[in-house]
Order: structure tokens, then sequence, then C-alpha cells
């Protein structure tokens, strides 16, 4: 299973780092799978993780209190409606609803996370 654990961790970690360049894609989401699958296979890169200087803190605080940080939280939901907007005027109806039920759902759900 440790095989498993750290492909998994890489492809996490991997699909994070395209997540912290692209706005639509999350990146902590991916951290805490990555750090999931390298606690299982690999603690020197769960190390990592947990110790990087911006990216670590959030990753701690949704480990140890399941909590989402006020200005991820803003970042985060600014994201999704950019992103609605965005389907609105390229792809216009009924697309765009795929993007506003996400930002409903997905958004609602970020906004009432624990601080």
């Amino acid at each position: 299973m440790r095989p498993l654990y750290t492909a998994g961790g890489f492809t996490a970690l991997g699909l994070a780092a395209v997540g912290a360049f692209l706005p639509i894609m999350p990146t902590v989401p991916f951290l805490l799978v990555a750090v999931f699958c390298f606690a299982r296979s690999n603690p020197a890169w769960e190390q990592k993780i947990l110790g990087h200087p911006h990216w670590g803190p959030q990753v701690r605080d949704w480990r140890e209190r399941r909590a989402i940080n006020r200005r991820a939280k803003v970042m985060a939901i600014g994201a999704m409606s950019v992103g609605a907007v965005f389907t609105w005027f390229t792809l216009g109806h009924p697309w765009v609803w795929i993007s506003v039920t996400i930002l409903v759902l997905c958004g609602g759900w970020i906004a009432t996370r624990n601080e």
C-alpha cells in the first residue's frame, strides 16, 4: 500500500502546484490529500508540507481545528465567483448554472467553516 500512497501523495502535490498558479483550481484541498497520503507512506514529505511557510499554516489549521482563515475563505469564494462570471460570458446559459451551483454549494460550505 505504501507505493500507492506515495503515488497518490505526489499526484495530489502536482495538482496542488498547478492550483497555485491557476485561479480556478484549488491548492489546499490537494495539499490535504497529499499530507494524508504522505502520513501513510513518507513522513518526511508530510513534514515538508506542514512546515512550508505559506501553505503549512493553512493545512495545519484544517488538520487541527477544521478551520479556514478568513482571507482564504474570501479568496476561494471570490475565485469561484470570478469563475461563474467567466462562464457566463464565455459559455452562457445553461452552462453558467453549473458554476453557480458550485459557487453556492462549495462557497456556502467554505463560508460556514471555523476561522
